[in-house]
């Protein structure tokens, strides 16, 4: 697992980059704000509950939750099934909110 800042996946972002964003949250928290990541809740991962992650075992990952500690977790799991490229967003939504505000991108 490695870490990823939030100005580094917004510049990514904001540079057009096809990316596998994973967002652990649970769907109510998706609901209230979300970057438009993948909505696949811990509890599903921790299940081995991933159907849709098939095939992105050697892709890039980029996992993201509130504040970094579910997405740490995720990222763990994940590599114990197998996926080699995990990277956990630092501070997760809260950092996102605190430096880009509440609005995607």
């Amino acid at each position: 697992m490695e870490i990823i800042t939030v100005d580094e996946l917004k510049a990514r972002m904001d540079a057009g980059e096809h990316l596998h964003i994973i967002d652990v949250r649970e769907p109510e928290e998706y609901a209230d704000f979300n970057i438009g990541a993948l909505l696949v809740p811990l509890g599903k991962i921790q299940a081995m509950q991933i159907d849709e992650l098939d095939g992105l075992q050697n892709e890039e990952l980029i996992i993201h939750c509130r504040s970094g500690k579910r997405s740490m977790t995720a990222c763990m799991f994940l590599e114990t099934m197998g996926f080699k490229n995990t990277k956990n967003l630092e501070g997760g939504m809260l950092a996102w909110q605190e430096k880009f505000g509440a609005t995607k991108k």
